[in-house]
């Protein structure tokens, strides 16, 4: 296993700067093991009832309370879970423009014997995870 570790300054995009230190170590299939920090704002991906999606944005500042995901060559899937100032969460994929209020700690892992990618599911409509081992 290999890990990194990072901590991201103010503005920094969370979801862009992820992606980028991931695949500037050449990880091919990464999780997040942990983050605390916080967002001047987010944008998330939640579900509807009728099965569809919509996007909430959601101004801060934010406390980020739990990120999780995995990072693939091709693209990341990533939930994030914030709380506003009254301590309400709000959870939901997480989408680019999600700029650090005053920062991000986050570990990454990288798992050795696999490589992520993502391929379009035509069940799901969406890039999903395929998972296939190395070498």
């Amino acid at each position: 296993m290999r890990t990194a570790a990072l901590r991201l300054e103010p503005g920094s995009d969370l979801r862009a700067a992820l992606e980028e230190a991931a695949a500037e170590r050449g990880f091919s299939a990464a999780c997040v093991v942990t983050c605390v920090g916080s967002l001047r704002r987010v944008e998330l991906r939640v579900p509807t009832l009728r099965g569809g999606s919509r996007t909430l944005a959601l101004d801060g500042p934010l406390e980020i309370v739990s990120l999780v995901g995995t990072l693939a060559p091709d693209g990341a899937h990533l939930h994030v879970c914030v709380s506003d100032g009254i301590g309400r969460a709000h959870g939901g994929h997480l989408l680019r423009g999600a700029p650090v209020h005053t920062t991000a700690e986050i570990v990454l892992l990288e798992l050795e014997d696999v490589r992520f990618a993502r391929e379009l599911d035509e069940r799901t409509g969406f890039k999903e995870l395929v998972i296939r081992k190395r070498g």
